[in-house]
């Protein structure tokens, strides 16, 4: 991974084989970022995505293998138990021009990844909801 911080922004680079979730969270943790947003695109040959079931309070989750273009990730950043939490969603085109879309458990970067972090100035954290069952941004 490589990045570059401008003030409020940073500009950031993933390679192949680096797990995005994982090494995004990392960044935001090692510069302490406790809010914002991020978008990016990139490609990626295996990536799990999730649809979240109210009726039973679980992720129900599909594998994708192959290549597929990210058209687009979005999410936010805020804390939870001093961690950075990032909630990233993401939608992925194969080479049918089929698209997949969810919350994004993981993705390996096949070719590279783009993405940019707009930093908020504060923190906001999350706190779990017995009644969703879901981590949400406390207000």
């Amino acid at each position: 991974m490589y990045y570059k911080q401008f003030k409020n922004k940073v500009i950031v680079r993933l390679d192949t084989g680096e797990e995005i979730v994982k090494t995004l969270t990392d960044l935001c943790n090692k510069i302490e970022i406790k809010a914002g947003s991020i978008t990016g695109l990139g490609a990626t040959d295996k990536a799990t995505i999730g649809l979240f079931s109210m009726k039973t309070k679980k992720y129900h989750s599909k594998e994708l293998t192959g290549d597929h273009e990210i058209a687009l990730l979005y999410g936010n950043i805020s804390t939870m138990n001093n961690k950075a939490y990032l909630h990233l969603h993401v939608n992925l085109c194969n080479s049918e021009h089929k698209s997949f879309g969810g919350h994004l458990k993981s993705a390996f970067v096949s070719a590279t990844f783009e993405a940019i972090i707009d930093i908020i100035d504060g923190e906001i954290n999350r706190k779990r909801d017995d009644n969703t069952g879901l981590d949400l941004i406390k207000l």
